[in-house]
């Protein structure tokens, strides 16, 4: 996240589930077959108001919503759904004699956004119907979306649907419904703040109003792991291997992963900001190198020795350019590889098992990711993961995502992950404090609001889950518990400093958890 707090620190100031409408299919379908018949929308030859192999429903008689038209994502054409007024229509495929298994349907999709509900959908599998929502994609750009489903009944109906206004508009082309499944297996939260939220007096609840513990109501609405920051010295006290102890504690019982993510500083390390420990700040290399080592071995071995040994480790946070500067920069890629394998070999000499990622805050800038991750590799660096940053108002589209996210899973033959993420729910501020979202920063498709922030989330998950070959491992949600609490401000030096993210974390103003919390029980 710390781009925002970089905002504040130079200015001088001291992620509703959209609903989706089921529209009724009829009882039979003029196709049948046992993969997609005309999937790129090309079998025509030109455009046309039914397009080969698919069919079109719409209880209103607005079939003329769905049609096909050049601009193909690969091929000459797509199938376009809009219409001048408002309109309902769904376009859909029948496949029977299939063997029954796991199956996933793969899409290029666009989207203008603004409908009351559009998705793709697979239905009358045998099991419970799976949806997908196409983001919307202001600049244009395609989408690749993923949706699986367990066919139990050897047949499953491929569905496009929109429930849109009017001029409202998608696109889908290029589809496959291939054997397998997809999944996000990592669903986190960066819970760093909510040791001293509620040293401090933080309140959360259930949406309900009950009172509860904020882990422990993140975790009944789907997230499966826990991300948790580590300071050397901090001026407050928190962020150290304490609180990091006694949060792994928490996560385990509750079943849940420990990402552990170090910044080798005494506060934010960031782009721009990668300050060295004070103790550490007259070091030799020799010296430093020694430092991350015991350091990192420090707090996972006594995270092993408690039982609660770490399941992934960040060694740097946001190190776009470098870490420990200037003496780590990325101008002098030997020191800085060094002290990345200083980490690295710091965790896996603790536990093997535990996967070690690289963090970038680059999550729409593929040429910059290739930059670093190459230079690692030159250098002789290990890592397990790729993770990125990715806040959609800082670092560009959702396509630029997905294509940064596929290129380096490719490239590095890693998985990636979205290392931090955040949206606002909100432009009021609470406490004072301008807030790193305002007015400025809303997105296109994404209102401040519970349901523009449940989208945003929704979508970001959407694209980890379609990186190709099982490799989009996961997203963590960015400070989901930091809410307006009096001494729990962004300055660990300043005991009146507030904080700046209360509007994008996953409790809301009245302390009830958000509803795109959910989000992490849908992918």
């Amino acid at each position: 996240m710390h781009q925002g707090i970089k905002r504040l620190l130079s200015s001088g100031a001291a992620t509703l589930m959209l609903s989706a409408a089921v529209i009724a299919l009829p009882t039979t379908s003029a196709e049948a077959a046992t993969t997609i018949t005309n999937p790129g929308f090309e079998s025509n030859g030109s455009a046309t108001a039914t397009p080969t192999g698919w069919s079109t429903y719409s209880a209103a008689g607005q079939n003329a919503a769905s049609y096909t038209e050049a601009g193909g994502h690969a091929g000459s054409y797509r199938l376009t759904h809009w219409n001048a007024a408002a309109y309902k229509v769904e376009t859909y495929q029948y496949l029977s004699g299939l063997t029954n298994g796991n199956y996933t349907l793969t899409a290029w999709v666009r989207s203008s956004g603004g409908q009351n509900s559009a998705y793709l959908a697979l239905r009358n599998c045998g099991s419970t119907e799976q949806r997908t929502d196409l983001p919307p994609t202001p600049n244009g750009g395609w989408i690749r979306l993923v949706t699986s489903i367990a066919v139990t009944g050897g047949q499953c109906t491929i569905s496009i649907n929109s429930d849109a206004n009017a001029g409202n508009w998608l696109n889908v082309d290029d589809l496959t419904f291939t054997s397998g499944s997809t999944a996000v297996a990592a669903k986190g939260g960066d819970l760093s703040s909510l040791k001293k939220s509620e040293d401090k007096g933080g309140v959360y609840q259930y949406a309900s109003g009950t009172t509860g513990d904020a882990m422990t109501i993140l975790n009944s609405n789907g997230m499966n792991y826990v991300r948790l920051k580590v300071w050397v010295n901090p001026a407050d006290g928190y962020n150290t291997k304490t609180q990091v102890l006694a949060m792994a504690k928490r996560a385990k019982a509750l079943g849940m992963g420990v990402l552990v993510d170090f910044h080798y500083s005494d506060h934010w390390a960031h782009p721009g900001q990668q300050d060295k420990p004070a103790a550490w700040s007259a070091y030799t290399v020799a010296q430093l190198n020694t430092a991350v080592y015991n350091h990192t071995y420090d707090v996972l071995n006594a995270l092993k020795a408690q039982g609660t040994t770490a399941d992934m480790v960040q060694i740097g946070n946001e190190i776009n350019d470098g870490m420990l500067l200037p003496t780590g920069s990325t101008s002098n890629w030997s020191n800085l590889a060094g002290f990345l394998k200083q980490g690295a070999n710091a965790a896996k000499a603790v536990s093997s098992s535990t996967k070690v990622a690289l963090h970038l805050a680059k999550g729409g800038d593929l040429a910059g990711t290739r930059t670093f991750f190459d230079n690692a590799v030159a250098n002789g660096v290990s890592f397990d993961l790729i993770g990125l940053s990715y806040y959609s108002y800082w670092h560009g589209p959702l396509n630029d995502l997905q294509a940064t996210l596929d290129d380096a899973a490719a490239r590095y033959g890693k998985q990636v992950f979205v290392a931090e993420t955040a949206y606002a729910f909100t432009t009021a501020d609470k406490d004072g404090l301008e807030n790193n979202f305002t007015s400025a920063d809303v997105q296109s498709g994404y209102p401040a609001t519970q349901a523009g922030q449940s989208a945003a989330l929704r979508d970001v998950l959407n694209v980890v889950e379609a990186v190709p070959n099982g490799r989009g491992l996961g997203v963590f949600y960015w400070e989901p518990a930091w809410t307006a609490v009096t001494g729990n401000g962004w300055d660990p030096a300043d005991a009146s400093s507030k904080n700046a993210w209360e509007n994008q974390a996953l409790f809301d103003y009245s302390n009830k958890v958000t509803s795109a919390a959910s989000w992490f029980k849908h992918r």
